[in-house]
């Protein structure tokens, strides 16, 4: 299969480097280039791209929000968040609104194009530990404990409308869990795995796994 790439990006030089980069892989497509946020939508509608490689920080509409409201589309591509920051909270938005990951502008291009690979497959492109660690990172000591209190509470609430063993499954997202590595875990088979992954993100109205995972560490439910 070959994969339709979007790249948004305000910097000409980094758009024509991934470009370069991407382009010389045999299953990716590089189908279209965007230099705002703004422009994401028609282009999307226009080219059908499988992913968009969207830079977070531009001028015009920024990367945060054009993932927003991309992702809150039906039949909306995958999103991979380009930025130059480990932890930044924009990178945590942008996981919460559906972003499928995130790599740095200084990754290795191999590493780039897996990502994309990677996504267009429809697995995230860091895993849920890693979310974990930029989201203590980020979020320890930049807000009101009543705010964090408002989020654990309704992450809770939110995983409450799960059964039993999906909230097992749920848990075992959070920490970082392949489908494998779970179905052993919990003794199940790995479609039944995958079928709970399914279930959970239709009962809660998420994404993928990243906002499973973050949903988990809202609730405070990982030691």
């Amino acid at each position: 299969m070959t994969i339709r790439l979007l790249i948004v990006d305000d910097d000409p030089l980094v758009r024509a480097g991934l470009t370069l980069m991407l382009g010389g892989a045999d299953d990716i497509e590089i189908v279209g280039e965007a230099a705002d946020g703004a422009d994401v939508p028609a282009l999307v509608g226009g080219l059908a791209p499988d992913v968009v490689l969207m830079d977070i920080r531009m001028p015009g509409v920024d990367g945060l929000t054009a993932t927003e409201q991309l992702r809150s589309r039906p039949g909306a591509p995958e999103v991979v968040v380009l930025t130059t920051f480990h932890a930044d909270e924009q990178v945590l938005r942008a996981l919460r609104a559906g972003a499928a990951g995130f790599v740095l502008k200084d990754t290795r291009p191999a590493d780039i194009v897996a990502a994309v690979r990677k996504v267009a497959a429809g697995d995230p492109v860091l895993s849920p530990a890693v979310t974990r660690q930029l989201m203590t990172h980020v979020s320890h000591g930049t807000g009101p404990a009543s705010r964090e209190d408002t989020r654990r509470t309704a992450a809770t609430t939110r995983l409450a409308a799960l059964g039993e063993r999906e909230k097992e499954v749920a848990l075992a997202v959070g920490r970082g869990g392949s489908n494998a590595e779970i179905a052993a875990a919990l003794y199940m088979s790995v479609p039944t795995v995958k079928a709970h992954v399914s279930r959970i993100l239709a009962k809660l109205g998420l994404n993928n796994r990243v906002q499973i995972a973050l949903l988990v560490h809202d609730a405070e439910l990982l030691e």
